[in-house]
């Protein structure tokens, strides 16, 4: 089990790590964490919701993502409420105070229903387990679902994290060391450094230190690894940095207040000539080549927010002078002219007349939640930018139906579906101003290289530059590569004997 000192300390990658190199030794390696909170979500092949990191790891670990490797996501929902899911499926809403007390028997159901569902499909793996936050929050030690508890009933060799970059590493292990039990404690196999920057002997005095005042061995020092993996959750948006001083294009992207999937834009971010540029709303937006509206837990919410920012105004101003605009998922929903959400499941919204809410009005929409929620993988063909079909896949998981209105003929906007399969998003252009407003419900729409290279040529050709080629993989064979030398610095940087070791 690999357990942090805190939120952020690299448990999930280390966990992604730790998968592909039991994967290459010949193991069946088994990602599991028992319940995790996040906005960034996966659906599976049987239409389950889980976190994106589980379906990282099990792409690590060389198998297909399943909702038992996540049994338990909490996706915050603002007001301190969360969606409450189980195994793959929303089974309700809770507010921060009473989810211990009336979620915890359930959640615990749940967890041991995934751990054996995934024994029964490998009975030969070994589970590979990844805590949540600190194991050693003492107001919540009694009601752990996913640290200790957890460990203790697997009895799990752990592994202990701390980020070196927060600084204050010796406090980070030594503070979570004394504060496990005489119980827990022995669960504790070695230690790890993350995120160290600089040669790797100048921490050798703090080694030794850390050895002799813990009794327990530091198995490696990780390096701050100057690749882009994917964060782990939004706030790490914030710290990202573009390290692209030649990049061609800029792409912006809104930092909406209720931020979802945001590992849509992990394609763009790996794509040599392309800046990506987060924007919060009420920033000047500036002139961007293209605009991407993300998606939205709370969509109705997360558009209040952008009128009370002025950020209407300024998209306003960008299409004026011939922007592209994008949005998906919950962005594609914004993007239209009225949404209607009687029952609240986007969120109750003070600007609610009657139920119905004004859109954008940017594209000629208009989205109808309902209590059914789609969640399910999708393949189909782009009709959208232009330049022939293109084969596409990706994944729905959303409230709302949206419909396309009757538009006026006098209009100087031209529209269109954006796929061949309805319903999965619409494209409209300017022909006077030249400015462009698309989106999709699909979600990994970016994914798809030679749909991604095309896109990227139709804002490139504006700009005057020559186009990329578009015969480019899916973006799973980028993250491979990731992944592969993820595992290379793990296997260099640490010592995994104390942990694979027999008791």
């Amino acid at each position: 089990m690999v357990l942090g000192t805190s939120s952020g300390a690299g448990k999930s990658l280390m966990t992604a790590a730790l998968c592909r190199v039991l994967l290459r030794r010949g193991g069946q390696p088994i990602p599991f964490k028992g319940q995790n909170m996040s906005l960034n979500a996966w659906v599976d092949q049987d239409g389950g919701e889980m976190a994106y990191s589980q379906a990282l790891q099990a792409w690590a670990a060389g198998l297909v993502p399943q909702v038992a490797m996540n049994p338990v996501l909490l996706k915050p929902q603002g007001e301190s409420t969360s969606e409450v899911i189980h195994l793959g499926r929303s089974v309700g809403v809770t507010k921060a105070e009473h989810y211990y007390r009336d979620w915890f028997r359930p959640g615990w159901g749940a967890i041991r229903a995934g751990l054996q569902q995934l024994q029964e499909a490998y009975p030969q793996g070994r589970l590979v387990l990844e805590g949540a936050g600190s194991p050693v929050e003492v107001n919540l030690q009694a009601r752990d679902l996913t640290n200790l508890r957890l460990a203790m009933f697997l009895r799990a060799r752990c592994l202990l994290v701390a980020d070196i970059e927060r600084g204050g590493v010796f406090a980070q292990l030594v503070g979570t060391l004394a504060l496990l039990t005489p119980v827990q404690r022995p669960l504790i196999r070695g230690l790890l450094i993350n995120r160290f920057r600089g040669r790797r002997e100048l921490f050798d005095q703090g080694r030794e230190w850390l050895e002799q005042h813990t009794g327990l061995p530091v198995l490696g020092v990780m390096p701050w690894l100057e690749d882009v993996f994917p964060p782990e959750d939004s706030l790490d948006l914030l710290e990202r940095r573009s390290r692209k001083p030649n990049a061609e294009l800029t792409i912006a992207v809104l930092r909406l207040p209720s931020l979802s999937n945001f590992s849509d834009f992990d394609p763009l971010e790996a794509e040599p000539s392309v800046r990506v540029q987060w924007v919060q709303p009420g920033e000047p937006i500036g002139t961007p080549d293209a605009l991407i509206l993300p998606g939205s837990k709370q969509t109705l919410r997360d558009l209040e927010a952008l009128r009370s920012s002025g950020c209407t105004a300024e998209l306003q101003r960008f299409l004026g002078a011939g922007g592209h605009l994008f949005g998906i998922c919950g962005g594609l929903q914004m993007l239209g002219q009225e949404l209607s959400d009687p029952e609240a499941l986007e969120g109750r919204s003070e600007s609610l007349d009657g139920g119905t809410v004004a859109g954008l009005g940017l594209l000629p929409l208009r989205t109808q939640f309902n209590l059914g929620k789609a969640l399910r993988q999708r393949q189909g063909h782009s009709l959208w930018p232009p330049g022939g079909s293109l084969p596409i896949q990706g994944f729905e998981l959303h409230h709302g139906h949206s419909t396309l209105l009757t538009t006026s003929q006098s209009s100087a906007w031209k529209v269109g579906a954006l796929t061949e399969e309805p319903g999965l998003g619409w494209w409209s252009q300017d022909s006077q101003r030249g400015s462009e407003v698309a989106g999709t419900y699909l979600h990994g729409i970016f994914d798809n290289g030679p749909w991604r290279r095309r896109w990227l040529n139709q804002l490139r050709r504006r700009r005057g530059l020559p186009n990329l080629p578009e015969h480019q993989p899916h973006h799973s064979s980028h993250r491979e590569v990731l992944l592969e030398r993820l595992a290379d610095a793990f296997e260099a940087h640490v010592d995994l004997t104390p942990l694979l070791a027999p008791p």
